[in-house]
């Protein structure tokens, strides 16, 4: 049975990646656009490829992998924040994120991704769900990954 692969968006220190490594899956790449975080998982994980800013990576262009996940800034969705959602400066991020995988979709005739997990640090509001659903199936099924995780759905809120 051959290898499932990862990639990472919006990767921070490399949390994704390890726990795929945890787990038996192939880190291939990540994006990030902070220094210190890709010291370090550059250090701790050589084998991955750092492509860079979201924005300038093309997903038909780049090494197709089984899962993308990716943890897009959460500022604007935060009690904490101004609460502007997904149409917000930072949360807006995660259209990109979509982006990338629709366009691998589209190159892999449907293949690759096979999954997406998205983690959000708060519980999406029925605002959201309902948005991220109409992301995720706005186009045919092919361009879409099969599964869009939210990590606290399937784990419950833990605080």
């Amino acid at each position: 049975m051959r290898k499932l692969t990862l990639g990472s968006l919006f990767d921070g220190s490399g949390g994704f990646p390890l726990a795929g490594i945890i787990c038996g899956i192939e880190p291939k790449w990540a994006s990030e656009v902070e220094p210190f975080p890709i010291r370090v998982t550059s250090k701790r994980i050589p084998q991955m490829k750092h492509l860079g800013d979201i924005s300038s990576i093309n997903g038909a262009e780049i090494e197709p992998v089984d899962i993308i996940t990716f943890g897009s800034p959460c500022t604007d969705l935060s009690i904490a924040g101004k609460r502007a959602g997904l149409d917000g400066s930072q949360s807006s991020l995660f259209y990109e994120a979509m982006r990338i995988i629709k366009e691998m979709r589209c190159k892999t005739n449907g293949e690759y991704p096979r999954y997406a997990v998205w983690k959000m640090s708060v519980e999406p509001s029925p605002q959201i769900k309902e948005k991220t659903s109409k992301v995720s199936s706005r186009n045919s099924v092919r361009s879409r990954p099969r599964k869009l995780i939210s990590l606290n759905q399937q784990m419950g809120k833990r605080r």
